[in-house]
This record gives C-alpha cells, sequence and structure tokens, in this order.
C-alpha cells in the first residue's frame, strides 16, 4: 500500500506542476481529445517532465509567442459562459477556434491560419471513436462538423465553411471530472473527403448557457489515427490490431511487456509496462507504443515515463533518467488508468533510436 500510495502521487506530479504554474484555472471545461484539438495536441507536445511548456511544433510555438503559456495550462477552457447554443453571427467568422474573444482566456492565437499544426490522419467513411474531455462534467449535446469540400485552408474558417455530420446528447465518459478523463461516442466519418479538413465540435451544455469549443486539424489520407506535429520527433504512431498476447518479439533493440498491477478498482485499474533491451548493444531511448479498443485512457501521467500521445492510440517514451539501458536490462512504467482491464491484453511495440 506504501508503494501504490507513492507511485499514485508520482502519477500525477507533471498534470499538478503544469496547473500550479498557471496563474488561475476556470472551472468548468472540456475540448476534443480525439480528434486532439489545437490547444489540446499543443499541450501535448510544449509539455516538459517539469511542468513547463516549451512547444516544439512550430505553430503552437507561435501561439505561445503571441499570448503566452497561460492558455495552454488552460487547454480545456475554449469557452462562452454566454454562448447558449448560438453559431453562426454569435461567433465570428475567423474567431471559431477561439470561441470567439468572450472567454476566460485568450485562444486567439489558435485561429492562425497554418498548415502546421498537429495533424490527426483518417480514413473517410470510417467509423472512429470520438473523444472530448470532461474535465467538468456537464449534461448537453456535442454536435460535430467538417470543412466542405472545396474549401480554402489557406484562409479563415468560417461558418459556410462546415457541414454538420453528427451529433450526440449525454454520452458515456471513460472516468470523473478532471485529469484525462473523457466522454466518448462512436462517429461515421463523412464519405467523399480527401487531404487536409478542420472538424468543429460545438459543446452546449443543457443546464448552463455555456459552450465549449474545438478545432481539429485533420487529413484524410487512409490513416487510423495517427498524429503528426506532435513532440519532438513530430509523429505518433496509429492503431494496431489487438490479439492475442504472445512472448513480446523484438520490433528494434527492445520489447515491452504490458500487465495490469491493481484491479480493485471500478472502473479504473493500474497497469505496469516493462522495457528490456534486447540487443546485444547498450541503448540509449526507448518508444513503447499500444491501442486500446474499448474506451480505456489515463488517469493522470504514468510514473518512469512520458506519455506523448493519448488514447486510443498510445505513445510512450522513456523519462530523463531510464533510457539508457545495457543488453539484457529492463525498466518498468506504471500508471493509473480508467476503464476496465482489457480482457485481452493490448500488442505493444518497443523501438530505440
Amino acid at each position: 500500500m506504501k508503494f501504490f500510495k507513492s507511485a499514485a502521487v508520482t502519477a500525477v506530479l507533471v498534470l499538478i506542476t503544469s496547473l500550479l504554474m498557471a496563474p488561475t484555472q476556470a472551472q468548468a471545461h472540456g475540448v476534443s481529445m480525439f480528434p486532439g484539438s489545437r490547444t489540446f495536441l499543443c499541450w501535448q507536445d510544449g509539455l516538459r517532465e517539469n511542468g513547463q511548456i516549451l512547444p516544439y511544433n512550430p505553430a503552437c510555438a507561435a501561439a505561445v509567442n503571441q499570448s503566452g503559456a497561460t492558455p495552454l495550462y488552460n487547454w480545456f477552457a475554449v469557452l462562452r459562459s454566454d454562448g447558449a447554443g448560438r453559431t453562426t453571427g454569435f461567433i465570428p467568422d475567423g474567431q471559431l477556434c477561439s470561441g470567439g474573444t468572450g472567454g476566460p482566456y485568450d485562444f486567439s492565437a489558435y485561429n492562425a491560419v497554418r498548415s502546421d499544426w498537429p495533424l490527426t490522419h483518417l480514413t473517410s467513411g470510417a467509423s472512429i471513436q470520438m473523444r472530448h474531455s470532461n474535465w467538468a462534467e456537464h449534461p448537453g449535446a456535442f454536435n460535430y462538423y467538417v470543412t466542405k469540400n472545396g474549401w480554402n485552408p489557406n484562409g479563415p474558417l468560417k461558418w459556410s465553411d462546415l457541414e454538420p455530420f453528427g451529433s450526440v446528447t449525454n454520452p458515456p465518459k471513460s472516468g470523473g471530472a478532471g485529469g484525462l478523463n473523457y466522454y466518448y461516442w462512436n462517429a461515421q466519418l463523412p464519405s467523399g473527403k480527401s487531404g487536409r479538413h478542420i472538424i468543429f465540435t460545438h459543446w452546449i451544455r443543457s443546464d448552463s448557457n455555456e459552450n465549449f469549443y474545438s478545432c481539429s486539424d485533420v487529413t484524410f489520407d487512409g490513416g487510423n489515427g495517427q498524429v503528426t506535429g506532435v513532440g519532438p520527433g513530430g509523429s505518433s504512431p496509429g492503431p494496431t490490431p489487438t490479439v492475442t498476447p504472445t512472448d513480446p518479439a523484438p520490433t528494434g533493440a527492445c520489447t515491452a511487456t504490458w500487465k495490469a498491477t491493481n484491479t480493485g478498482w471500478a472502473g479504473h485499474f493500474q497497469g505496469e509496462v516493462t522495457v528490456k533491451n534486447s540487443s546485444t548493444s547498450s541503448i540509449n531511448g526507448w518508444t513503447v507504443k499500444w491501442t486500446y479498443a474499448n474506451g480505456e485512457g489515463f488517469d493522470g501521467s504514468p510514473w518512469n515515463g512520458v506519455l506523448t500521445t493519448q488514447a486510443p492510440n498510445v505513445t510512450v517514451k522513456n523519462a530523463s533518467y531510464n533510457g539508457q539501458l545495457a543488453p539484457n536490462a529492463t525498466t518498468a512504467f506504471g500508471f493509473n488508468a480508467t476503464g476496465s482491464v482489457p480482457a485481452t491484453a493490448p500488442t505493444l511495440t518497443c523501438t530505440s533510436p
């Protein structure tokens, strides 16, 4: 129990540090986590182990240079307290991604017309599981739109550029409010799409006039949820099939083994991944990737590893102190998870530079 308490404290350290570094916190929020909104993916891109936000992505860096890091410490707070479900004529054209200028934080930099925002790769017509932060929980509807064929990606986003492709009311959630939990639902992507587009999500509370807004940059290129433009390497993996676990086969210089270590909470579990240097020479850094299939997520940040891509397409890289492994040496990282323990363990891949 002593170890469990220590691990739990470590697991949320980076998240707590990032919150304390912001001057104030609004109390009710949420943006799209998959496909990732500009603020969510820029937060992921820039967040370092010590809680600072220092973006790698040039669009994210330009936004921080314009308005500071405070908006990214509040990545979930793109909102208007007086939204009341209004769209055209309320949020001006060119300001859709910031929800206008009447919110508690200045997200205007995230309206910038750029081609280098973090990008999620999708397949037109495919079914995806959309995920939206429930940093604070409220009843209401999520209306989601995509840019029309022939829209101008080199101009400001306008309401007339968008066409609806779905809506959901009061969807299920992966866990309680706060942290990195989320609402989730299945959505059918529109067919006949190719190239760059924006998915715009409008969350309309039914118990107040507060509304939330998300711009997610996507490309319809046959992808399966891969994200590019995040982190020092600029990319993250797409999903891999869930199969019956076997002894890990080398996919590079290392192997990774996944296990659940604590299953005593309803709707939560604790997991651990062991990384082994399977080569005949020392390695300096490792990356572990896997895909969740049934809505599992993270409750805080892992300990002894750095989460660089959120569920369902998970990427965890070594921390600054455990990337160097001699031949046959091992290290492990742990995490608190939301959802039920997978009946079949995810298939993991491990690579080393």
